[in-house]
């Protein structure tokens, strides 16, 4: 009886503590989240086009985005373990290391960018669709320097549990978001009125007004006096940047195969039509918005699993681990079940389209029945990275999403008529298998004996 009370103690203690280290994450999520969500409401508002446009290009700007913030990522669990293990000199050198990373990355992401027309005329996107949709890249490209150092400072104090900034900037990105898409949408201050275009130049905007204040917060005196940042500038580094690299380059790719799966998705409805890329885009714009909360809660798990590691308790650093899916599962279950219930309240926030309704009602329900599997698969994969373990999942999720996610999800939508549903219907057995194998691998390397 003892020993099961203290258990309980431990396991309500970590709870706690994930919680305290996490809930200022999940809102930063949360909050920037919202901005993808006025976007899409407010380009509902403008037309079908305007909204399908925006769908179109946000599924090929987010897998190149989330591709290099899984890089920088890597800083987390790095400084996370030297914390962890007392060795506070060395972290202001990863702050400039991984800022110089986040440099490098922007420009081949930049060009890229601006060629997407090309992707989208191979996956048969309506003519109507592509000038618009790529536009509204070409905006978000400006903002991608920005983007990516924000990533870079923040990431680095998340491995230092220092959460409550990013919170922070996120409210104010969030009102600066309004407003901009507020002049740029609808043509006010004697801006013209450019639809979603304008969307991205908002968001590029709100990129680097964050940046910025997270530059500022990280540079201040005390960080100084802590971690000795300034005298860790240089010259980008090879030795510590491959140590970034070792962890972020696998955790990039990981993100970059489940995104790009979700993309692809995209991609193929837009070869179904305008109404349906539109109601996807209602869904999976929720479905991402309630996705933010398990993931917040994985970036606190990586930097407590890593400083448990630094401390070489791997027991705790397993219980952790477990406690983090056990919040991922509690959250998802309470979500699936209000998308399963409300589907049709849920989509009219974003359309009064009646053809968009009907489609993206259905499309909710299927979304609903996936949220516990995503989840548990980002809470296993946030477990993973705080171990520095993330080549094998790169493998788990070349195998979840591109053999069996994709392929099944087209062979039940576009061959055996089921349409839009049969391409969730394959997102969903996707994300039930990444789950059930990140999870499991946890187990295994951080089982009793193991190490």
């Amino acid at each position: 009886m003892t020993k099961r009370r203290e258990t309980s103690r431990e396991i309500w203690q970590q709870t706690c503590l994930t919680l305290k280290v996490g809930a200022p994450i999940v809102a930063a999520q949360l909050v920037q989240m919202a901005m993808g969500v006025v976007d899409t409401i407010m380009a509902g508002r403008l037309s079908a086009k305007d909204l399908a446009a925006v769908g179109i290009g946000g599924s090929l700007y987010a897998p190149l985005l989330l591709f290099v913030m899984g890089l920088l990522m890597g800083v987390n669990p790095v400084v996370a373990q030297l914390h962890g293990a007392g060795e506070r000199e060395r972290i202001g050198r990863k702050v400039w290391q991984v800022l110089w990373l986040g440099l490098a990355a922007a420009v081949p992401v930049f060009f890229m960018y601006r060629h997407m027309s090309i992707v989208m005329s191979s996956f048969g996107i309506s003519d109507e669709l592509i000038p618009v949709a790529q536009g509204y890249l070409n905006a978000l490209a400006c903002g991608l320097p920005a983007a990516f150092g924000y990533f870079a400072l923040r990431f680095f104090h998340e491995g230092l549990s220092i959460t409550k900034p990013s919170m922070y900037f996120a409210v104010i990105g969030l009102l600066v978001n309004i407003l901009a898409n507020w002049v740029f949408m609808y043509g006010h201050w004697g801006f013209p009125s450019m639809g979603a275009v304008g969307t991205g130049w908002a968001t590029a905007l709100v990129q680097w007004v964050m940046f910025g204040g997270m530059l500022v917060f990280t540079f201040r005196r005390k960080n100084e006096e802590d971690f000795h940042i300034y005298q860790g500038f240089g010259r980008p580094r090879w030795q510590f940047q491959r140590h970034i690299l070792n962890v972020g380059l696998a955790n990039g790719l990981s993100i970059c195969i489940e995104v790009s799966m979700f993309a692809t998705v995209a991609l193929i409805m837009g070869a179904i039509g305008t109404q349906t890329v539109a109601a996807h885009q209602v869904t999976i714009n929720f479905a991402a918005f309630t996705f933010m909360i398990p993931l917040g809660l994985s970036f606190a798990t990586t930097a407590r699993v890593g400083f448990a590691i630094g401390q070489n308790d791997v027991g705790k650093a397993r219980l952790i681990g477990f406690v983090g899916a056990g919040l991922s599962f509690l959250v998802m279950a309470c979500t699936a079940a209000v998308m399963i219930s409300q589907p049709e309240a849920i989509a009219r926030f974003y359309t009064s389209d009646r053809d968009v309704l009907a489609i993206a009602s259905g499309l909710i329900v299927l979304a609903g029945a996936f949220q516990i599997s995503d989840g548990l698969q980002v809470a296993g994969f946030g477990a993973l990275r705080g171990l520095k373990d993330t080549r094998v999942p790169v493998i788990v999720n070349v195998i979840s999403y591109w053999l069996v996610g994709l392929p099944s999800g087209y062979m039940l939508g576009m061959h055996f008529g089921f349409g839009a549903r049969g391409l969730w219907m394959g997102l969903t057995a996707g994300l039930s298998v990444a789950a059930i194998l990140h999870n499991r691998r946890f187990h295994k390397l951080t089982a009793p004996g193991i190490g």
